[in-house]
């Protein structure tokens, strides 16, 4: 018969959250604010954990999406005093760094993809085409900025110098977050919020990354072989996949495989 011990210490907990996918509002990609804020809250609260790990595979997205995440991450971790950790798996680039900077410590796979500071925005143009189907454009608005790039209207210089400047506006605030989370750990290299990535090592040596390392082994070091692993991920319901949501499932994989695509994977 067992005998009951009212103050043995039980083995320590670490939350394994894993962020994986594109970030996006709604349903337009895998990781958004809203979607996570649940599971996150969870992670931080249940048991007491000891620490909170992040499994990131992300190429990025919603600069607005990953900022709202990382500052949830951030606020969570100093309410409850929990130690966050964030474990790269193939990519945390652009909005997945963003995350990733939330975290405590930064730690990454001898292939993994960190950086890509910066600011992406692609679009189209069919002026073109239309002039030569003969479709003629007509858009009417209440003011004169309303109509900024339309793909279906000429670029002007003006368009695009307003949006360089809302995309340096953007890059700022990225720049700032990584100074901020990283501080003296970022090396004084030229390339580092260019959008430049690096791989493994090489990430670890410009300050992007603590060290190169794995979860399991990582959080044994520190805090003992007996350390639990308590995991949390996102899961639909199975009956949100069919219909209109299956086909919209399937735009947004094409697009998140567009995504991972730019980084070779």
């Amino acid at each position: 018969m067992k005998r009951f011990i009212p103050f043995m210490k039980s083995d320590p907990v670490v939350s394994v959250v894993r962020l994986q996918g594109t970030i996006a509002a709604g349903t337009r990609g895998t990781l958004s604010d809203a979607s996570l804020r649940g599971m996150l809250e969870k992670a931080f609260r249940k048991g007491k954990p000891a620490a909170v790990a992040l499994e990131i595979n992300s190429p990025g997205g919603s600069p607005a999406q990953s900022s709202l995440i990382g500052a949830r991450i951030r606020r969570l971790a100093e309410e409850h005093e929990v130690p966050v950790y964030a474990f790269v798996e193939d990519v945390a680039a652009s909005g997945g760094y963003w995350i990733a900077s939330a975290a405590d410590e930064i730690f990454a796979d001898q292939s993994s993809i960190l950086g890509s500071i910066g600011v992406i925005s692609a679009s189209f143009g069919a002026h073109v085409f239309l002039q030569r189907q003969g479709i003629e454009r007509r858009v009417y608005t209440a003011g004169k900025s309303k109509s900024m790039l339309d793909p279906f209207k000429p670029e002007t210089e003006e368009d695009v110098a307003r949006l360089n400047k809302l995309l340096g506006q953007l890059h700022d605030t990225f720049i700032n977050q990584v100074k901020t989370s990283r501080g003296d750990k970022l090396a004084d290299d030229p390339d580092l919020f260019t959008g430049e990535v690096w791989i493994g090592q090489h990430a670890v040596d410009v300050g992007l990354a603590d060290a190169v390392g794995h979860l399991v082994p990582v959080m044994k070091e520190r805090f003992g072989d007996k350390v639990q692993f308590r995991r949390y991920e996102q899961r639909r319901p199975f009956f949100a996949r069919f219909g209109a949501q299956l086909t919209q499932d399937a735009l947004v994989a094409l697009e998140e495989r567009a995504e991972f695509a730019r980084y070779g994977l």
